[in-house]
């Protein structure tokens, strides 16, 4: 008999759910190996894997110039033959300049780092988050990650004490934060997002959920804010970031900022939360200098798209000496994030400018990119607006559409019966029908009541949508 079971395993990693990877992910999976095997069965012939923003893997192309300077940086003895790179390959002298700056600087990506990251890595992100927000940043804040899901991972563990710790979490929110308050055995304090309102954030939702969880004998020390949002897509505007902000500095709250769809915007502006926070303490002398403020970014989303690379960053503002010791302390354990994903996050950072041999190419992909992003995300919006029951606001940005739908008496029923919640039915015979796979919205969170399901907008073509469309059509009539 084996030692370890589901009972004596721990339980905190039982009890944790993360839907985008849950039983529908691996049951799309599932298909995809029976359709390689040449299974003709099935009734759709690809799986659309709509449940997970991972551009690449639904056909959206790597930027050439981050592609070609990771070539050399994996593999430099190909710098030997420069007249090959640049008259055979198409390789441009700027490519080749930063690959050897790197090398230069970062030694091999088969190396471990300083802990921390690469150094002059860190010096290219505070330069741009200088260039981006007006204010000055300080590399020996800021931390290299292993996308930002480690870096969410390093300050929950840093910030998580008790079970009595409570983070605030917007519901819906990415269940990353969910799963792994559970895993640490802490409290998440849910805050709703209000749907009427393109899912905007409501300053006196927060106040109740906090003011509730205090009651309760919670230690409510940190909010999380998603923005723009995932599921949603909304950005908050100055205004909303600002209210949030006086709320952290009036019940000393720690901000953790997820900025990580920070360019995919196509409604309102994008505004970060260090940008507002360090203006705030200029305007305002002694009010704000206590925040402390956590802000991650990844190169998995945006035009970059390179989640498989593993690059992220966060920066620290307001925390105590004491603290980054230990927050130090926790990165150096895994020793560093990977190298390769650290100079990507460099690229992205600095990216070819104006006048630069390779920025006219640059600049044609990553506009193509966003523009092919923001087609077919109103494609889908107007499939979901012809459909029964099916409420879709307007795409805002991210890489997601959150739709409302309402499902009839005779699904709910259906779906007791095979102990899902409504939503996780729709989807289960939406992926059995179609080959499409989306996130039922009890997998996010949402308001009582309500049925939502996430879909991204990163695969190509419209077949999909369509299929899509005629699957719900007929599902309305078999429950009806």
């Amino acid at each position: 008999m084996t030692r370890l079971n589901l009972g004596n395993i721990n339980p905190h990693v039982v009890e944790a759910k993360y839907a985008v990877r849950g039983e529908l992910a691996v049951k799309s999976e599932e298909y995809r190996a029976r359709l390689k095997k040449g299974d003709k069965s099935l009734p759709f012939d690809e799986v659309i894997s709509a449940n997970i923003g991972n551009p690449q893997q639904l056909d959206q192309k790597p930027i050439t110039y981050f592609r070609q300077v990771l070539s050399l940086l994996e593999n430099p003895k190909l710098l030997e033959h420069k007249d090959i790179l640049l008259n055979s390959l198409d390789y441009k002298t700027d490519v080749i300049e930063r690959a050897q700056w790197l090398l230069d600087h970062a030694g091999s990506v088969g190396a471990y780092s300083a802990s921390a990251g690469v150094p002059v890595i860190k010096e290219s992100v505070a330069k741009f988050l200088e260039r981006r927000d007006g204010f000055a940043a300080d590399p020996s804040h800021i931390y290299l990650s292993a996308g930002a899901s480690s870096g969410v991972n390093t300050l929950l563990h840093i910030i998580c004490a008790s079970p009595s710790t409570g983070i605030l979490v917007p519901i819906p929110q990415y269940p990353l934060y969910t799963a792994s308050l559970s895993v640490l055995n802490s409290t998440c304090v849910p805050y709703y997002l209000d749907e009427l309102a393109q899912w905007g954030t409501s300053l006196a939702t927060i106040k109740e959920s906090y003011n509730k969880a205090k009651g309760d004998g919670i230690d409510v020390r940190a909010i999380v804010i998603i923005n723009p949002g995932n599921p949603t897509g909304a950005s908050l505007s100055e205004e909303d970031v600002r209210h949030v902000l006086e709320f952290a500095a009036q019940e000393r709250l720690v901000v953790l900022a997820d900025e990580v769809y920070q360019t995919n915007v196509f409604i309102g502006k994008f505004h970060s939360f260090r940008q507002v926070l360090l203006t705030l303490q200029k305007e305002h002398p002694g009010k704000y200098d206590n925040v402390e403020l956590a802000s991650l970014h990844s190169i998995s989303k945006g035009m970059v798209g390179e989640c498989g690379h593993r690059g992220g960053y966060f920066e620290l503002i307001g925390f105590k000496p004491e603290v980054e010791e230990q927050i130090y302390k926790f990165v150096s354990i895994t020793l560093c994030a990977p190298v390769i994903g650290q100079c990507l996050v460099e690229l992205m950072v600095n990216p070819p400018k104006p006048g630069e041999p390779s920025y006219e190419l640059y600049d044609k992909e990553y506009n193509a990119i966003f523009n092919n992003l923001k087609t077919r995300a109103y494609a889908l919006y107007e499939a979901f607006k012809e459909m029964e029951g099916v409420e879709c606001g307007e795409p805002q940005g991210s890489m997601y559409l959150f739709p409302t739908i309402r499902v009839p008496p005779k699904a709910v029923e259906a779906a007791k019966k095979e102990d899902r919640t409504p939503d996780e039915f729709y989807c289960m015979r939406l992926l059995e029908a179609t080959g499409v796979c989306v996130v039922p919205g009890s997998g996010f969170g949402q308001v009582e009541g309500t049925l939502h399901l996430r879909t991204t907008f990163l695969a190509p073509g419209t077949e999909w949508v369509g299929n899509i469309k005629k699957f719900h059509k007929e599902f309305m009539t078999t429950y009806s």
